[in-house]
């Protein structure tokens, strides 16, 4: 066992449990230390997932620890295509180019899925911090998408916050986040008392109409953070919204 002069025994260093759906979506680098992300089916494909290698069984190396409390290797966005140990090419190894970036190897709507996906476990890390120290408490929709914000700087180079929208019904508006190379644009919602099923839908339609104007935006990607589970039937809001409407394809996401 290691030791630190003047401080506790630290311990060993070793990587956790990957969980990987079979289409190639990471489910949690933390398996083994976080029982509560894991899942039996994708909840962004509906495949089925795995920890380990199909042929030799070898567990699939996630989230590295590196023992006595330090800032630890962050999250793995990407698994590995062939086991380490007997070469094995994984089920979803035909669908990763390993020289690509993260936002070469999936298009900017698949990007910002996987994003509001893990959000509310980008939520809790925050969290758990180091030794308590502050951090920031996501409480209100302006820290919502400050998180968003620089989630966002991982994939994408042009990022405008804030971009005035067409005039609508006799008033303009500030959009969220226009991805200008893309033509997309993200809006970000968070849920509270006031701001339940009904009116998350009422500010959506609004947000799909005064969009569909707008000559850079071809793509509208609304998420929805609702911690409190304040929506009661999350998936029905997505279904009557998410489609096309007049060329602009949306995409409404709701996590809970």
């Amino acid at each position: 066992m290691a030791f630190r002069i003047g401080g506790p025994p630290m311990r060993e260093p070793y990587y956790d449990t990957m969980q990987v759906c079979t289409n190639g979506d990471v489910i949690t680098d933390r398996y083994e230390t976080h029982p509560e992300e894991r899942r039996d089916h994708c909840e962004l494909c509906g495949s089925p997932t795995i920890t380990e290698c199909p042929k030799c069984k070898t567990k699939i190396n996630g989230y590295y620890h590196s023992g006595g409390g330090a800032i630890v290797v962050g999250f793995e966005s990407k698994p590995p295509a062939f086991c380490g140990k007997c070469g094995q090419p994984f089920p979803w190894s035909s669908k990763i180019k390993t020289t690509a970036s993260p936002s070469e190897s999936k298009d900017d709507l698949e990007v910002l899925k996987i994003i509001a996906s893990r959000f509310p476990l980008v939520a809790r890390q925050l969290e758990r911090r180091h030794d308590s120290r502050q951090t920031l408490k996501i409480s209100d929709e302006y820290d919502v998408q400050d998180v968003f914000h620089s989630l966002l700087q991982l994939y994408f180079d042009d990022i405008r916050p804030e971009e005035w929208t067409p005039s609508y019904a006799g008033k303009a508006a500030r959009m969220d986040f226009l991805l200008k190379k893309e033509q997309t644009v993200a809006e970000i919602k968070k849920t509270k008392e006031n701001l339940r099923d009904k009116e998350v839908g009422d500010e959506l339609i609004i947000d799909i109409d005064r969009y569909k104007k707008h000559g850079d935006c071809k793509k509208l990607f609304c998420f929805v953070y609702d911690p409190d589970h304040l929506i009661k039937n999350p998936r029905g809001v997505e279904g009557d919204l998410t489609g096309t409407r007049d060329g602009l394809k949306v995409i409404v996401m709701i996590v809970q």
